[in-house]
């Protein structure tokens, strides 16, 4: 038996009918052009005939009395492959919008905790030789960073190589096993280690917010920028249904963007969203006059090398209430610049719990159904993360793209996630279905806020190497 870290455990109780805690990622594959007829059907059988052995499939929840107050996982071995790996077509030949609409459909219904929470659903008659992947797993289980690593560890960068193990099945490594509950004879010094670990680790957190609090230039990445988040239309109850809009861009055009304002490329990345999301609430004639706020989180990697949640954060205030693209992007720059050089220095520990702080009034107030009345703590999260510099390969099908999809706090409808994947950048856009109209206009706008960028740059349009772009409505 192993029990859930505070943050795992967190995304756990935060589980309700409309606020379903699972991620997903959506990996759409370019068919191997000497693939035959049968080629999907050989290779969901082949998917079909491998039990899950890996860490976190190969797990599920421990169902007793104290299951709320310390949930902890245990390995289960009558694990049914035909309930977790699904096998769906779309009407050949599948468009974008096909697949997103289906897409959204899987993500909006919530995993059986009672089972090891993950599906995997195998997706073909995409048109252009193509054909997809899509997976879920709960949010307790697994972190976006943590899933990234899992696919890097299951596809291969040689189109050539056969017969690889499912992402379910990979080989387990030593620590795969680790840090099972302390045998009894070291229980109780343990635990006081850990204390004392605890303790130090408040200290540090105290510091660091004094530091962040002193007076600067610009807004700081903390408390305070938390508590003046204004309240718009992304603030508002959510329901269970999603929608998902996605862009891809050449990646090559924003490392042009950030090497002429001298801005990292998640800074970028952030402007750009940045743009799209005050072009969209301008035309709904919702936009505050206060910048939005972003929740940025970082992921950190874990000392003992198991699935879960490593993760810090910080906010951001966009300055969308500024018209000047590249004074957005100064702000932006200078803020997190600022805050990632404040956090550095912290511990895991440290880090852990300032994390725990900024999740407590999501938590809490999900918890009490009173979490879309309380002041917004953040306008919408923002995650970039790094897949693979490298095409990738499955069976000699080439991955074209990934594209995240996460999840939403009651009270928070968008959620965007970033992936960096060999020369492109992938945008995945999660939102309410119920609350945000038209959420394909942010995929459309986020190109558009890109070119604005530009612009505003004196990037030339031969910086502009032709990408597989697509937006995908749901």
């Amino acid at each position: 038996m192993r029990y859930l870290s505070p943050v795992d455990a967190a995304f756990l109780q935060m589980e309700s009918p409309r606020t379903p805690m699972h991620v997903g990622g959506l990996l759409t594959f370019r068919l191997p052009d000497d693939a035959p007829d049968d080629y999907l059907r050989t290779l969901f059988a082949a998917m079909r005939a491998q039990a899950p052995g890996t860490p976190p499939f190969n797990l599920r929840l421990v169902r007793r009395r104290l299951q709320k107050v310390a949930p902890a996982w245990e390995e289960a071995h009558d694990i049914d492959i035909d309930y977790h790996l699904r096998h769906s077509a779309l009407p050949f030949p599948g468009g974008e919008r096909e697949l997103g609409v289906l897409v959204a459909r899987l993500h909006s219904h919530p995993l059986d905790l009672r089972r090891p929470p993950w599906e995997v659903t195998l997706i073909e008659g995409l048109e252009n030789r193509r054909f997809a992947i899509f997976f879920k797993v709960h949010h307790c289980a697994l972190d976006g960073l943590g899933a990234l690593k899992l696919v890097r560890r299951w596809l291969s960068t040689d189109r050539r190589q056969r017969g690889a193990p499912a992402l379910w099945a990979l080989p387990k490594r030593p620590r795969d096993d680790a840090g099972a509950e302390a045998a009894p004879a070291g229980a109780l010094e343990q635990r006081f280690a850990t204390a004392r670990t605890q303790l130090r680790a408040s200290a540090e957190l105290v510091a660091a917010l004094r530091r962040m609090a002193r007076p600067s230039e610009n807004p700081e990445g903390g408390i305070l920028s938390a508590l003046a988040t204004p309240r718009c239309l992304l603030n508002r109850r959510i329901t269970p249904q999603r929608r998902l809009a996605t862009q891809l861009f050449a990646l090559n055009r924003v490392k042009a963007l950030s090497a002429a304002t001298r801005a990292t490329i998640n800074d970028v990345s952030l402007a750009l969203i940045a743009g799209a999301v005050r072009r969209y609430l301008l035309e709904l004639g919702d936009l505050p006059q206060a910048p939005l706020i972003a929740s940025v989180p970082v992921g950190l990697p874990r000392s003992d090398g198991k699935p879960g949640n490593a993760v810090a954060g910080f906010v951001v205030p966009l300055g969308t209430q500024l018209d000047d693209p590249l004074e957005r992007l100064r702000v932006i720059r200078a803020i997190t610049q600022r805050t990632k050089e404040q956090l550095r220095g912290m511990s895991p520990e440290a880090l852990g719990q300032f994390t725990l702080l900024g999740l407590s009034p999501l938590i809490l107030g999900q918890l009490a159904g009173v979490l879309p009345h309380l002041p917004p703590i953040f306008n919408f999260v923002v995650s970039n993360v790094v897949a693979s510099k490298e095409p990738l390969y499955y069976e000699g099908a080439e991955l074209e793209a990934m594209y995240p999809i996460s999840v939403l706090f009651d009270g928070y409808a968008l959620n965007v996630t970033i992936i960096g994947y060999a020369d492109r950048l992938a945008i995945g856009f999660t939102g309410c279905r119920d609350t945000l109209p038209s959420l394909q206009r942010l995929a459309v706008y986020s190109g558009e806020s890109l070119q604005e960028l530009e612009r505003s740059a004196g990037i030339a349009t031969a910086t502009k190497a032709p990408a597989r772009r697509r937006k995908r409505k749901a």
